[in-house]
């Protein structure tokens, strides 16, 4: 199963504004996430940076690499762009982050 894992940045006292949105996520994006092979997707925050760490669990078919060509992906860029870091297109800042130590039971 691959793994993906990021980092971005939310602009100051854009915490519960984030979290507001996400909470509400619209079904459509929710669908695309699920159809390009997403199987667990979390984000985390830390508080004093405003770091988002996130994590994909991927299916090994996936086709998360297309989504930023559907539109659905690009009304959340654009929704979101005025509370966090964001390219020019307003694509996420999304700094790829590797993976330095994995623990499974059993894999021991």
């Amino acid at each position: 199963m691959p793994i993906r894992a990021f980092r971005m940045t939310l602009h100051p006292g854009q915490e519960a504004e984030y979290r507001r949105r996400h909470d509400a996520l619209w079904p459509e994006l929710a669908a695309a996430l699920s159809e390009a092979g997403i199987e667990d997707y979390r984000i985390f925050l830390d508080g004093e940076t405003r770091h988002l760490f996130a994590i994909m669990v991927l299916h090994e078919e996936h086709r998360v690499d297309a989504l930023p060509d559907l539109p659905v992906m690009r009304r959340w860029w654009d929704y979101m762009a005025d509370i966090m870091d964001t390219r020019e297109d307003n694509a996420p800042v999304s700094v790829p982050l590797d993976e330095v130590f994995a623990f499974r039971p059993g894999d021991q």
